[in-house]
């Protein structure tokens, strides 16, 4: 029994109290204990986030599959969580305390923790709010968070078989260090911006007043400049670092500097009689033919420098503080530089002497870094060894999160060898075990993979997983599960610390896939549903996440974490440009849930999703397919009208009619297109298969082919009939479309029966089971080309739709013949064409439209003004033809497509494909009038 539907079609409504229905009776993750498996992981999204747009395109991609899978009778687990995200809610948590002009500092650790989760508690589920907005079928009664008691076991216990494994150590490397945030991050998190510089150019002064004859000389080996010089030249963007320079470093060929190479030059800078000696080597990194050719070497403080310092054995001086001042720490400067003079004329040392070294004079300690900056070369030019300054734009890393410059920093801190984990992931997708789609980001994971640095796990946080390891008063660390266990390790009386830092978020986020599930402890739930058969990312956190996976899903679990990685691309603002706060030009996707329905939005994100591009958003689609719902929701109230409820049958009824035959033929297809679409991740194909199928084929054409059989008698065979194959197909219809429209679907699919214990959401796929009758279905496809094609040369011709047209056909073949004899009505109907005669056309002015291989002959003497519309045209087909001549000229233009704006060049294309269509059904509609 179907109840009636409203006029109107409300998103909103129907979305809050379908959502509720489904959560409240566990139809996210009904019992099906025997059934097949399916799972995925959602990636994880911050706890202190908000649904974006890319949150609302990775999330209905993943939905659509799930429900999609479940609607296939299997036992699907869509495992849902958030994320601690220790940087971010650090910093949440930590403004809050500043807006009441309180700080972290003014509490314990574990104090300022306990703040932490209380906003957790009380703020932390704005997303998981939001997704169910957005009609997310996951698993919340297992919602996991990555620092609840069970996860944290997990990821404690990876930490600790690492490093008995010799695959987590701790060392003294060059980190990106975030002077905002205070700790160290990760390359990933790093932002390089190019921004205002200035290059300053130094003398370094020879040791004790030494002079050499620098020579250079051009291309072809002559003299250019010849001179004696007591000092080599330098080149930098960070004066400040020259305070812990270690070596000027000059090519091994560079001739000009080969009699001082192995002598010693002064750092131009501090106090003249406590100036330090640094010895000039040779490397093979500076560039002979960039600036002077000659590099200070400040291994604490740049990647590039600290390879060479490595290489050389130079010692590295760290300068700076946590938040990036010159360090204020250690013995006077006179001490240390002495020290530093015996160091670079050879005197052996320790790392954790020069660790503790503060070379910064007396002056400059405690600026912060950019002040010491000024101060520096003030100090240089004033004693004439500054030769020059000019403006550069250089390349600047920026925190993602922080916001600031980043600071190279020689730290120590905790590394896991990425290098090793990475051997059997890289082996995986080679093989095939693991398929990645779309193919071609391939080549950029093993680019990465096969390239991949020491990975640096620890953070200098207080919120997060605490590293498990333990110091005795010489520093010998002792990694153990339990304080108990290290303390064991080191012996009765030993006094132990615990390390201070924090785990990396991605480092336990790389555990999601089984810990979700209750690992290291033997569930059944990993016993069923690990390996996952599938993950669904962007492919900006290929690296940060999906790739960590892959080398802890091995490690722990000694199989990779899921079959197949599809990875799908940005969305772009309307324009194709990125979207950032500050351009102004972000979307919130519950505005658009608000102003067009969930339903709606989802359908977009599906449809737009074309495998390897980005999508541009565009709200007339969305409208667009708001229109589509309602179309369904209009053509359902007609079914209802018209006496068709909910099917009883999986299977397609028993059909005699051509026009049902037909559509059980159309259903069968679509479901079969639409499960090939599906088995390949093309999500766009999906959604076109079902949308066309659902408003050209059902809504457009199979409605108005049965509605002369309801114009009888309402209980004739052939309405009985059509009533239930109409039902049927309308059930389909909702099944189908139902992983992407969830929300409409439901509310049809109860609408249109008594079936409470049988929900649209756990119903059972589409299975025809139908054998179809060609001819009958051939008919009908006849009969609609003939349709469409009558109804497009009407259109182009300025002949009102509505008009009935007199038609011929000379030489019918047999299934025109059968069909004009059987469907006349439905000709007349759908095509206005009446009489149709089967024999020649009189002689005059006539149109010819095609069926199959068929054609008609529809006079137009009398039907409209011949030469009038033939001016009409013509003229039209002209003005067309010289703006697509216009257009073709500019874009063939290369100072145009090169240097206009995007957006102008679009629209040029977009101009040029309108007017060539146009003179192309314009010379279309010209033939037609003879």
């Amino acid at each position: 029994m179907s109840t009636q539907l409203p006029t109107t079609f409300d998103p909103a409504e129907i979305e809050a109290r379908w959502y509720s229905h489904w959560e409240e009776n566990g139809l996210f993750r009904p019992e099906r204990p025997d059934a097949e498996p399916f799972t995925l992981v959602n990636p994880p999204p911050n706890v202190t986030g908000s649904l974006h747009i890319g949150h609302a395109l990775d999330n209905t991609l993943q939905d659509v599959v799930v429900r999609y899978e479940r609607l296939r009778g299997k036992d699907a687990l869509w495992v849902v969580g958030v994320d601690h995200a220790g940087i971010a809610t650090q910093m949440v948590v930590e403004r809050q305390l500043e807006e009441r002009q309180d700080k972290r500092t003014n509490y314990s650790r574990e104090e300022f923790v306990d703040k932490v989760w209380e906003w957790k508690e009380e703020s932390g589920g704005t997303i998981t709010r939001q997704l169910r907005r957005l009609g997310c079928s996951m698993d919340w009664s297992r919602e996991q968070f990555t620092m609840d008691e069970h996860f944290s076991k997990a990821v404690l216990k990876v930490f600790v078989d690492l490093y008995n494994d010799g695959l987590i150590y701790r060392d003294k490397r060059l980190v990106n260090w975030d002077p905002a945030l205070r700790t160290a991050i990760s390359d990933l998190e790093v932002e390089n911006r190019e921004v205002n510089g200035h290059m300053w150019h130094f003398k370094y002064p020879l040791a004790g007043g030494e002079t050499y004859t620098y020579i250079e000389r051009d291309v072809d080996g002559n003299v250019t400049l010849e001179e004696e010089r007591d000092y080599i030249s330098i080149a930098t963007t960070r004066p400040e670092t020259m305070l812990g320079d270690g070596a000027v470093a000059v090519h091994p060929s560079d001739e000009r500097y080969a009699p001082i190479v192995g002598k010693m030059c002064e750092i131009p800078v501090g106090p003249k009689a406590d100036r330090r000696l640094i010895p000039i080597i040779t490397d093979e990194y500076p560039d002979p033919d960039f600036g002077s050719g000659a590099v200070k070497i400040t291994g604490a403080h740049d990647e590039n420098d600290y390879g060479v310092a490595q290489r050389n054995g130079i010692p590295m001086y760290r300068l700076m503080d946590d938040v990036a001042a010159m360090r204020a720490d250690g013995a006077p400067y006179a001490a240390e530089s002495a020290r530093a003079r015996e160091i670079a004329a050879g005197a052996n040392f320790n790392a954790n002497e020069i660790d503790a070294m503060n070379l910064v004079p007396d002056e400059y300690r405690g600026l912060d870094r950019y002040e010491a900056r000024k101060r520096v070369v003030a100090d240089i030019d004033a004693e004439g060894l500054m030769i020059g300054v000019e403006d550069k734009r250089i390349m600047q890393p920026f925190g993602d999160r922080g916001g600031v410059v980043i600071e190279p920093m020689l730290t120590d801190q905790w590394y896991v060898n990425a290098e090793e984990l990475a051997k059997k992931p890289i082996e995986a997708v080679k093989s095939g075990e693991i398929e990645i789609v779309p193919k071609t980001w391939e080549k950029t994971f093993f680019n990465w993979m096969e390239n991949i640095q020491p990975w640096c796990v620890s953070r200098q946080l207080w919120w997060g997983h605490r590293i498990p390891a333990w110091y005795d008063e010489d520093g010998k660390a002792y990694v153990a599960l339990t304080e108990a266990e290290a303390q064991a390790q080191a012996g009765d009386g030993i006094v132990l610390t615990q390390d201070s830092d924090v785990l990396d978020t991605w480092f336990s986020s790389a555990l999601w896939p089984f810990a979700t599930l209750g690992w290291p402890d033997k569930t059944d739930l990993v016993e069923k549903h690990y390996p996952n058969d599938l993950l669904i990312s962007g492919f900006d956190i290929l690296f940060f996440w999906d790739a960590r996976m892959m080398m802890a899903g091995y490690y722990n679990m000694g199989e990779k974490p899921w079959d197949k990685l599809y990875l799908h691309g940005l969305v772009r603002a309307a324009d194709g440009q990125k979207m950032s706060k500050s351009k102004g030009n972000v979307v919130d996707p519950l505005g658009l849930i608000d102003q067009y329905g969930a339903d709606a939005l989802r359908f977009f994100m599906a449809a737009m999703e074309s495998q390897g591009r980005d999508i541009k958003m565009d709200e007339k689609r969305i409208e667009g397919y708001r229109n589509f719902a309602t179309k369904l929701w209009n053509a359902t109230r007609f079914c209802q009208s018209n006496g068709i409820g909910a099917s009883e049958t999986i299977a397609a009824p028993e059909a005699k009619l051509a026009a049902n035959q037909w559509i059980i033929g159309e259903v069968a297809q679509t479901v079969t297109a639409l499960e090939e679409a599906m088995a390949d991740l093309r999500f766009d194909a999906a959604a076109n298969t079902i949308y066309h199928f659902t408003w050209d084929r059902f809504c457009d054409w199979y409605l108005e082919l049965i509605k002369p059989v309801f114009a009888g008698d309402a209980d004739s065979p052939a309405a009985v009939e059509t009533r239930a194959v109409a039902g049927w197909a309308l059930d389909q219809i909702l099944v189908m479309l139902h992983p992407f429209m969830p929300f409409i679907t439901e509310e049809l699919w109860s609408k249109q029966g008594d079936r409470p214990d049988y929900p649209l959401i756990t119903a059972k796929w589409p299975v025809p089971q139908a054998s179809i009758s060609k001819d009958a279905t051939d008919a009908i496809d006849w009969v609609i080309e003939l349709t469409g094609n009558v109804r497009s040369a009407k259109n182009e011709l300025g002949i009102s739709p509505g008009a009935k047209l007199a038609a011929f056909i000379a030489q019918p073949s047999d299934l025109a013949t059968r069909t004009i004899d059987r469907s006349s009505a439905a000709i007349e109907r759908l095509a206005r064409l009446t009489p149709v005669t089967v024999g020649e056309a009189p002689a005059g002015p006539a149109m010819h439209i095609t069926a199959g291989g068929d054609v008609f002959v529809i006079p137009l003497e009398g039907v409209i003004d011949i030469d009038a519309e033939r001016a009409r045209l013509q003229k039209a087909l002209e003005a067309s033809k010289k703006e697509a001549k216009s257009l073709e000229g500019r874009l063939s233009n290369a100072n145009f497509v090169e240097r206009a704006k995007p957006e102008a060049v679009e629209k040029a294309r977009a101009d040029h494909a309108h007017h060539a269509s146009e003179v192309e059904r314009l010379t279309s509609a010209l033939a037609r009038l003879g």
